[in-house]
């Protein structure tokens, strides 16, 4: 299979059923996936095809990978995929519909890579007694290949060994010094912190990304809902995108994938099923 640039697929919004709107797109296209599919049973889009109004939590895990399967066909062998899904509680029970899905688009020729907890700090009061109130949601990273592209400069986070959040004992008395451990023993295979030299240890852009992301819910004044904020979108694009690569979203809904991809120097490809939705990302990107 050849591997294709993006051409006369970038930069442009598909409305239509995702699998039929896939079908029609060449092989080894897109660099990254980013979307958040709509949720089994949480909200009517009003959509003709729309997915997560299936009659059972299976069904619903079918069509979603099905999806997925074809994602998968479109990604250039360096690619990936970022899945970001909520869960749902049916006659009391947690139908952990999240990893069902990971762990079937793993079966189906993914490489699961890591999976990721977005906390909503900002998360809807509930008013549940019976368990906690559920602030987070889940985002795995996926991969085509053994071998893919990954940018961990450019989503490297502060350090917090020195700074003020730090649960170190000794803080910075230790930086600089020789035969100096925040812990006895804790590091004893390290010379290099042993010897005084804790700067070596540290990245000086930062420590490598965690996998805790804490990122508020946010609002677009033309959509009655939450949307897909836009700093954890831009997180995956930065992270496995190259500059100038092509961003895919087969669930684009108000736009925010595209937006985020164009703003970041990327290309971007939507589809989407709702015409109204369409327009509003249209809309969105113009602006």
């Amino acid at each position: 299979m050849a591997t294709h640039t993006p051409g006369q697929f970038a930069n442009q919004i598909l409305t239509g059923d995702a699998l039929d709107c896939l079908g029609r797109l060449p092989d080894e296209l897109v660099d990254t996936t980013v979307t958040s599919p709509p949720y089994y049973r949480q909200r009517d889009y009003q959509g003709p095809e729309q997915l997560g109004q299936e009659a059972t939590p299976e069904e619903y895990v079918e069509r979603l990978v099905g999806v997925l399967n074809e994602c998968r066909r479109v990604t250039r062998p360096s690619g990936s995929l970022w899945l970001v899904l909520g869960d749902k509680y049916q006659d009391g029970q947690l139908l952990g519909l999240p990893w069902r899905v990971a762990l079937a688009a793993r079966d189906a020729g993914w490489i699961l890579r890591s999976d990721v907890i977005w906390h909503k700090p900002n998360a809807m009061p509930s008013a549940v007694k019976t368990r906690p109130t559920t602030d987070h949601e889940y985002v795995f990273f996926f991969t085509r290949s053994a071998r893919y592209y990954y940018n961990a400069d450019a989503v490297r986070e502060p350090h917090v060994t020195f700074g003020p959040q730090s649960k170190m004992r000794g803080g910075r008395r230790h930086f600089h010094q020789r035969n100096s451990t925040p812990e006895q023993g804790k590091n004893g295979g390290q010379s290099n912190l042993h010897k005084g030299r804790w700067d070596q240890a540290f990245h000086p852009l930062g420590r490598n990304k965690r996998t805790v992301w804490s990122v508020p819910l946010s609002k677009f004044r033309e959509a009655h809902f939450a949307v897909f904020p836009e700093p954890l979108v831009a997180t995956c694009v930065q992270a496995s995108c190259p500059p100038g690569g092509l961003v895919f979203d087969p669930f684009l809904g108000s736009g925010t994938t595209a937006v985020v991809a164009q703003r970041l120097g990327r290309s971007y490809l939507g589809i989407e099923c709702v015409e109204q939705y369409c327009q509003m990302a249209r809309r969105r990107l113009a602006n």
